[in-house]
């Protein structure tokens, strides 16, 4: 059962026992609200990685948020193949994966450049910052997800925002000449990416400053919008179990960084 749309904070999230997520968990598929946590707290195993974060808003908070996650470990554009397949393996068959906009179970041994094939997305689009494939943002798994070819090809690099035609083979999903709208259970996964993006990569490490607006047609510039509608994403879809599963992969084998807003979700209205 998901829960209702722009319920409190305090009565909506779900509980970030990391370690332990329940294998059940699925990608907005069959979800089940979890025990409520306090706004701020994160998990005890976590107090000390996010704790130069801890009392700060605004600009300090985003530069301490920065600092902590920039340290990661990082995967080539061909490695991002077989760690997809891990960190958004369909909890119900582990031979599938969930795909993001999509939300169809597929088989882990159909990726490729077919027109039913899976494929690695972009959600920040990578045109946006012209970072390409290059390791770094171009392979940051925080934001890269498994989606149909097609679907992709039809997301693009649009900037996200509402409304539009729907999407052939995404059901819930809308697109129109310059914007995207994924379906209801992930609005909130796509806005914590983008999010993550915006924070980790700040202009450092070779890469473009990646920054968030409130237009669509950013184009070829480092930004993406609309940070309203991502703003009220992230609080009608809090973070699910699957979603909190797939940060702790991540982290355990993968980048060894975490996604702040996975873990507080409250930090995003303390930021933008």
């Amino acid at each position: 059962m998901r829960i209702s749309r722009l319920t409190p904070w305090a009565a909506g999230l779900a509980a970030v026992a990391l370690v332990a997520v329940p294998a059940a968990a699925s990608a907005g598929q069959q979800e089940t609200a979890a025990a409520p946590r306090t706004p701020g707290a994160a998990p005890a195993a976590y107090d000390t990685y996010y704790a130069p974060a801890e009392g700060k808003t605004g600009a300090a908070l985003k530069a301490a948020l920065h600092d902590i996650v920039k340290t990661q470990s990082k995967v080539s554009y061909d490695g991002v193949w077989n760690a997809l397949k891990a960190t958004d393996q369909d909890p119900a068959n582990p031979n599938n994966v969930i795909l993001l906009y999509s939300g169809r179970s597929q088989s882990k041994s159909s990726n490729g450049g077919g027109a039913n094939d899976w494929n690695r997305e972009h959600v920040w689009a990578k045109s946006h910052g012209d970072f390409g494939t290059a390791t770094g943002p171009g392979t940051d798994l925080h934001h890269l997800r498994p989606e149909d070819v097609t679907v992709n090809s039809t997301r693009g690099n649009k900037d996200f925002d509402k409304g539009g035609s729907p999407v052939s083979e995404a059901p819930g999903s809308l697109t129109d000449a310059d914007s995207f709208e994924p379906r209801d259970a992930v609005k909130g996964d796509v806005a914590r990416m983008l999010l993550y993006m915006a924070v980790r990569y700040d202009g450092g490490d070779g890469f473009a400053d990646l920054e968030l607006n409130d237009k669509v047609n950013n184009g070829s510039a480092p930004l993406f919008g609309r940070i309203s509608l991502l703003k009220q994403w992230n609080q009608m879809d809090p973070p699910d179990a699957f979603e909190q599963r797939r940060n702790q992969v991540i982290f355990d084998t993968y980048q060894h960084n975490r996604n702040p807003f996975i873990d507080h979700p409250e930090w995003v209205d303390a930021i933008w």
